[in-house]
């Protein structure tokens, strides 16, 4: 029975020995043929004009006052850009969403000018800048603001009831609801859209 069991536990290794595919010959000679085709760099970090599109130059067809703009990143605060080559000045805008929507705030340029809250969108898939100065960022819905306003606005005057003291009778004066144009329109903000100019790498021929 002894001479059984060892019998048992020697075909068992040996078995286990057959197959461990890291002293397989079989395998070791496939790999042979493909080691020096196997990709062993690791991939290349991503750059910062990945991870913060907006990054880059632009040029408008539509905005004459300001034909080439510049986007580029703050030194020291990730999520801050400058924006250059506008009619207001140097302006600052601050990342809200990635990747590419910012709200520009309410600043006070280097020389003395007061430049109103606004908003920047970059869509990366069509390449297109839009900025807004003049209108407050919408938390809700950011690109809302570049949207057609409303030439007038309608509101509703609430209904009033006056007490009018008649020969000492009270005399109950009920107006109806009415729509009232209102004169009140906020100012136009300026607008600006533009396209990105794609950066073109010489190959070597």
């Amino acid at each position: 029975m002894a001479g059984i069991s060892f019998c048992l536990i020697s075909a068992s290794v040996n078995a286990q020995q057959t197959w461990d595919a890291k002293k397989n010959p079989t395998v070791d000679s496939i790999n042979a043929k493909y080691a020096d085709k196997m990709i062993t760099t690791a991939r290349p970090a991503a750059t910062i004009d990945q991870i913060f599109p907006v990054i880059g130059e632009y040029q408008s067809s539509v905005n004459m006052d300001a034909a080439s703009v510049t986007i580029t990143p703050d030194e020291t605060s990730k999520g801050v850009v400058w924006v250059t080559g506008l009619p207001q000045g140097k302006v600052k805008a601050m990342l809200k969403r990635s990747p590419a929507t910012y709200r520009i705030p309410a600043q006070t340029l280097e020389d003395g000018k007061e430049v109103p809250e606004g908003t920047l969108i970059f869509d990366n898939e069509t390449k297109t800048l839009q900025i807004s100065i003049g209108k407050r960022y919408n938390e809700v819905d950011p690109a809302s603001v570049f949207l057609p306003q409303a030439a007038e606005e309608l509101v509703d005057a609430d209904a009033k009831v006056k007490d009018d003291k008649v020969k000492g009778e009270v005399v109950k004066i009920k107006s109806d609801k009415v729509k009232v144009k209102t004169n009140k329109v906020e100012p136009k903000p300026w607008m600006y859209s533009g396209t990105k100019i794609e950066k073109t790498t010489a190959s070597n021929q």
